[in-house]
């Protein structure tokens, strides 16, 4: 794992690259790779790569970047992990390529020289990664298909400059700090940046999924190699039918597949571990392909002990079965109040979630790791969420409602009305004017503010701007390719693409990285979607939730952990969020200064003051 950045001149070596910029720019993601770095020049002038690498696969030197074939005129700057490079690799040496190391990195880049773009279709991994084509002159940037790792860039007519981390771009001092309408309304919405902005207007992501390129003649649109939504509207078309036994053993192949994959390095691999099943399942697996010891690692707080949302207890019984060598950290306020500044300075996207994430990604580098496998993003794939429940129900009632003439204006008027007084609250008068679709039903579930509340927030011409540019809920739409057919694959869709995605995914990433640690999803893979989504919208009886997932180990989980009513990763925010003046800004704000208001709005709130 890695932290990438360049830089590309439209106009060559007659407007020189800063030299400086990008060292300032490189420096800043240190934590994100503090074995090495170095940094790679074109002869022409145009382009520049920087490079700060966490050595995983291959740890010789000579798999450090940037890494180049001269003589075909590449240059390659990549941050993450080929999963399934060992095949590629035995496929490129059979059509001739040599390789000088062992790592994914140089075969990546012989990948790209046999074959292209089309490379990307071949690939296995979570990634984000730049290539210099001197033949061609131009620079081609692509990501993964979920959008595990990030990119970002800004271009300005004169240069394209791209990294790891917002920050990161920032840190090199030529890039506007002005906020993005789009980005900060989007944030209040959802809770998390909607991609392809950011919170700042001139700097954007390139979007999961998607490749695109850099020449004299500017930058070209975002083209998709990959879509996660495209594989669920696939599978509503064209469900697979199947019986219990052969549902259960389609997912366990695909877990241990996913599984096998994810473990592969050159150094130990650990895992987080909650008390629930998606975390669980994954260390259960990892146990049948690992006979060397494994590290799991489970958050404690004093506040929770012995309630609900106390997962010591149950994290141990689970390490205690698949015979881990367990770490449980205890946290206290002191030391959160202590390293929340820090936080606040990793956190490189506004976020209401990833606080979690660093505070155990903190006790996995303490305990000496360098790679982790995480449970995210089993909620999303196999519908552990209530609302996989809920939403469908909720439309099936707003239908009704929409056949009685006028029914549904009068309903959101007096829904809204009455929230302005505190007598309902906004998301009933948004269940309302957005229930038509899955995807305003989902911005009135999942979302934080509806559109209607930031004026007061953002003031009227800020709020204005975003929201035109948004509609919302038509953002979400547009996101997942429009209507899925099928309840399940819809909301399975909205979930990767936005809670997933923005959130969970760049919370784990910035989270992390910020202790120098390789968190590994296996429950977030193209190809286990792939393999799974058609069988998961027509699931056989008795198989709901995640109980295919909990009896994939051969040791199955203990009925403790299957029968736990599902908490999620809780932290005591409220308390700390009310304790500290580093983020009292929403104080001044007499909406948030309400005890009723949930603290996620207030975090929200004080995350994003700053900008405007």
């Amino acid at each position: 794992m890695c932290g990438i950045a360049g830089i590309y001149s439209y106009h060559g070596g007659s407007v020189s690259i800063d030299r400086k910029e990008l060292d300032l720019i490189n420096e800043y993601q240190v934590r994100r790779g503090p074995d090495v770095g170095g940094y790679w020049y074109s002869e022409c002038g145009t382009a520049a790569f920087a490079h700060r690498r966490l050595a995983i696969i291959d740890l010789h030197e000579d798999a450090n970047q940037p890494m180049m074939i001269p003589e075909e005129g590449l240059a390659i700057v990549f941050n993450g992990e080929i999963y399934n490079y060992r095949e590629l690799r035995q496929e490129l040496a059979a059509a001739g390529r040599s390789f000088k190391t062992q790592s994914d990195t140089e075969v990546l880049l012989q990948g790209y020289a046999e074959w292209g773009d089309s490379v990307l279709s071949r690939l296995r991994g979570m990634y984000a990664f730049a290539i210099w084509d001197n033949q061609k002159k131009r620079l081609f940037l692509a990501r993964d298909p979920y959008g595990i790792k990030p990119i970002y860039f800004a271009h300005d007519g004169k240069f394209f400059r791209f990294a790891s981390q917002v920050k990161a771009i920032l840190a090199g001092g030529k890039v506007s700090k002005a906020p993005s309408p789009e980005g900060v309304t989007g944030f209040l919405m959802m809770g998390s940046v909607p991609e392809p902005y950011t919170v700042y207007q001139n700097i954007f992501s390139v979007p999961s999924g998607c490749y695109m390129y850099v020449d004299s003649n500017g930058v070209s649109p975002p083209q998709s190699f990959f879509s996660v939504s495209k594989v669920w509207r696939q599978a509503a078309d064209s469900p697979l039918i199947c019986q219990p036994c052969d549902f259960q053993s389609l997912v366990t192949a695909a877990l241990v597949d996913s599984i096998r994959h994810h473990t592969i390095a050159d150094v130990p691999v650990g895992a987080f571990l909650s008390a629930g099943i998606d975390s669980g399942a994954v260390v259960g697996l990892m146990r049948e392909q690992q006979t060397s010891d494994i590290q799991s690692i489970t958050l404690g707080f004093d506040e929770f002990r012995g309630s609900q949302n106390d997962e010591t207890v149950l994290s141990s019984q689970v390490a205690e079965r698949y015979g881990t060598r367990h770490i449980t950290r205890w946290v206290v306020d002191e030391e959160v109040e202590r390293d929340l500044p820090t936080i606040l300075t990793a956190m490189d996207q506004p976020s209401v979630d990833g606080v979690n994430t660093w505070l155990v990604s903190k006790a996995a580098h303490e305990a000496g790791l360098k790679v982790v496998l995480s449970g995210v993003g089993g909620d999303e794939l196999f519908g552990g969420y209530s609302h996989f429940d809920v939403l469908p129900k909720w439309k099936k009632e707003q239908a009704l409602l929409r056949k009685v003439p006028g029914a549904a204006m009068i309903g959101e008027k007096a829904l809204l009305f009455a929230a302005r007084y505190g007598l309902a609250p906004a998301k009933a008068a948004a269940l309302v004017r957005y229930g038509a679709s899955y995807a305003g039903l989902y911005l009135a579930k999942r979302g934080l503010f509806m559109p209607w509340e930031l004026t007061e927030l953002l003031g009227e011409e800020f709020a204005i701007e975003g929201l035109a540019a948004l509609q919302p809920p038509e953002f979400i739409v547009s996101s997942i390719g429009g209507s899925i057919g099928n309840g399940y694959a819809s909301i399975a869709a909205l979930e990767a693409n936005f809670y997933l995605r923005n959130q969970l995914l760049r919370d784990s990433d910035w989270a992390s990285m910020a202790h120098s640690l390789e968190l590994r999803t296996p429950l977030v893979d193209s190809t286990l979607l792939t393999a799974l989504a058609p069988a998961l919208v027509n699931r056989p009886q008795g198989m709901g939730k995640k109980l295919a997932l909990a009896a994939a180990p051969r040791k199955a989980l203990p009925i403790s952990v299957v029968n736990r009513p599902k908490t999620g990763f809780s932290l005591p925010m409220d308390r700390w969020l009310k304790s500290t003046s580093v983020l009292d800004s929403w104080r001044r704000i007499p909406s948030l200064s309400d005890p009723k208001s949930h603290w996620s709005r207030r975090l929200a709130y004080s995350l994003v003051s700053d900008l405007l």
